[in-house]
């Protein structure tokens, strides 16, 4: 018999009390962005200087509307089997300066989401920045300065004590290396610099200022846990060739490792440290960061899983005097008769989630963490709307079944998981695609005043809740 089996017409039955949920973020959903004393991010600042980056043209003022709909929201989150829901509060709507001035319509707006989510039995996960940073603290330098780290910490500090009565799970950072990636190397994301310095730099000051918030959160004696959410990659060799396999370690040090260890384990890799070493890489240090972030790990990992990162030695040849890149060390590779999200363009490998939670439980003292995002981004999905108008994603039941059997799998080998949410309850804004790939359970329908429908997968994943399996 299975260890979690409790009814035996589930082939997959998972532990009491796991979480069934789905992710989102304040600047995906709320709207409202230029309302009751908001001011600008980083995103509505690079949508007024360049609003072609944006697909469609449709920028970060055009979101889902949670800001008034939320009630309903909440209600149809109840409907499609939410006992959590993750979302982040906005530094740029709470603190609208970055520092200074807390915003009141904000605090009100906030306790009343809170206040919802637990009159309706959903337990809210609340993260604190997920890629948003506040344009006044961006004009001081961002994650570059260290006056922003502290304003922060401050922000930080501010949304434990108005909101730390209630809320049980608080997270400091969505994904922190995206920030660090799309915004100082790849020029995806504003500030749209091409830097590795400057990016190691922002990615030691977004480490600290986590660890500084964490130590905050300790210091208040608040009753909770605090984590932070971290997109894992892990890194596959195209063979065992040793200079393939040691091009995978590479790639895993600078896109996983490089967040997973200071925050759990208390210190940078040692392997990556040589290499930037070397290359006179490091980012300043500044007495006293090394403590703190080793005095202050983690109480719960969350875990975003949506693909793996092929890799192989390095064969391009570099053009000379290039600006150093990770992909200097490694040239990614693609794997013949690999399944693929025709739509993202990304990977579809399912056993991966295993591989994450087996070596959490290894080499990671086996931590509490849950699967925080994973889902499947399908654009055109309103050609899947049925006779009674909703849409049929059988696709993405499937998506989920297939990543929760391997996660399953990984609870029986005693990977410390404690539950799963998708990314996301519905249809929302995303960054520069906008609205071109749908995830939600619940379809949006920008023509039709923001209706919401719940999708076959909504109906499916009420079930999934409540059977605790299937």
């Amino acid at each position: 018999m299975e260890k979690f089996s409790q009814e035996t017409r589930h082939n997959y039955q998972f532990p009491k009390h796991f979480w069934w949920g789905s992710a989102a973020s304040g600047p995906q959903t709320e709207g409202a962005a230029d309302r009751e004393g908001r001011k600008p991010s980083i995103w509505d600042y690079w949508y007024t200087i360049e609003p072609d980056c944006f697909h469609k043209g449709i920028g970060p003022e055009n979101t889902s509307d949670f800001y008034h709909r939320y009630k309903q929201d909440i209600q149809l989150m109840k409907e499609t089997g939410h006992n959590s829901f993750r979302t982040s509060i906005q530094w740029s709507r709470l603190i609208p300066d970055g520092a200074g001035e807390v915003n009141p319509e904000a605090v009100n707006f906030y306790n009343r989401v809170i206040n919802e989510l637990i009159a309706n039995n959903i337990e809210p996960f609340i993260n604190l920045y997920h890629f948003d940073m506040p344009m006044a603290m961006q004009e001081k330098g961002g994650w570059e300065c260290r006056d922003v780290v502290d304003a922060y910490v401050d922000f930080a500090k501010t949304c434990f004590q108005l909101f730390g009565d209630r809320v049980n799970y608080w997270f400091t950072f969505n994904e922190p290396i995206v920030p660090v990636e799309a915004g100082y190397l790849y020029q995806l994301h504003y500030p749209k610099i091409v830097d590795f310095k400057r990016a190691a730099q922002v990615a030691h000051h977004t480490i600290v200022a986590h660890a500084k918030a964490v130590e905050v959160f300790k210091n208040l004696r608040i009753d909770g846990k605090i984590g932070i959410i971290l997109n894992l990659t892990p890194s596959y060799p195209r063979s065992q060739d040793p200079e393939d396999v040691q091009a995978a370690r590479v790639a895993d040090l600078f896109f996983n490792r490089s967040f997973l260890d200071p925050v759990t384990k208390g210190r940078y890799p040692e392997e990556l440290i040589e290499i930037l070493r070397d290359r006179e890489l490091l980012p300043v240090v500044e007495p006293g960061d090394l403590e703190t972030i080793r005095e202050n790990p983690i109480d719960l990992l969350g875990v975003n899983y949506y693909q793996p990162r092929r890799v192989k030695k390095k064969e391009e040849i570099l053009p000379e005097g290039a600006a150093f890149m990770p992909e200097h060390l490694f040239d990614p590779y693609i794997m013949p008769g690999r399944k693929i999200n025709p739509h993202r363009g990304w990977e579809i490998c399912e056993e991966v989630i295993f591989d994450i939670m087996i070596d959490l439980r290894d080499n990671y003292g086996n931590l509490p963490f849950f699967i925080s995002e994973n889902g499947m981004g399908v654009e055109g999905e309103a050609k899947f709307r049925n006779a009674e108008g909703y849409i049929e994603d059988h696709y993405r039941i499937e998506f989920i079944q297939n990543h929760l059997k391997w996660v399953h799998k990984g609870l029986l080998e005693g990977a410390n998981c404690l539950g799963y949410h998708l990314w996301t309850f519905m249809d929302n804004w995303s960054w520069t695609n906008a609205y071109k790939n749908r995830y939600g359970l619940v379809e949006v329908d920008l023509d039709n005043h923001l209706k919401r429908t719940i999708k076959k997968s909504g109906r499916w994943y009420k079930q999934l809740s409540e059977n605790n399996g299937f």
